[in-house]
């Protein structure tokens, strides 16, 4: 009687299942900072969230997985996506601070306003 033995017996490293989803959404929030910082504010912090669980993960245990890499790029998109969309929605608030939101679509209220900014 022949027996089969396994000699496959290591453990394969395995794949972090969030890591490509969280640098996906890293690119995302950095090219969609420009839509008034809103939508890089969620999908940033999103993209965080959901990565908290792999990096725990793999804290645990490196061996185990192999692209960490994608994770980790992922996580830094993320944050400076979250940042460009806190810059982006600051500047979009001052904006309407400053001019008024009756006076955004007003194009010689806001040549006033900003021949008085550069002191004219």
């Amino acid at each position: 009687m022949e027996t089969s033995k396994n000699f496959n017996t290591f453990d394969q490293p395995e794949k972090l299942p969030n890591a490509t989803p969280t640098l996906i959404l890293g690119v995302l929030s950095i090219i969609l900072c420009w839509c008034y910082g809103i939508f890089s504010l969620i999908l940033g912090a999103v993209g965080l969230l959901i990565s908290k669980k792999d990096l725990a993960a793999y804290r645990e245990n490196p061996a185990k997985f192999t692209n960490y890499n994608n994770l980790n790029v992922g996580r830094i998109l993320c944050i400076i996506g979250i940042v460009l969309g806190l810059l982006t929605l600051a500047y979009f608030v001052w904006l309407i601070s400053y001019f008024g939101i009756e006076n955004l679509q007003n194009t010689a209220a806001i040549q006033e306003k900003l021949r008085e900014l550069q002191g004219r």
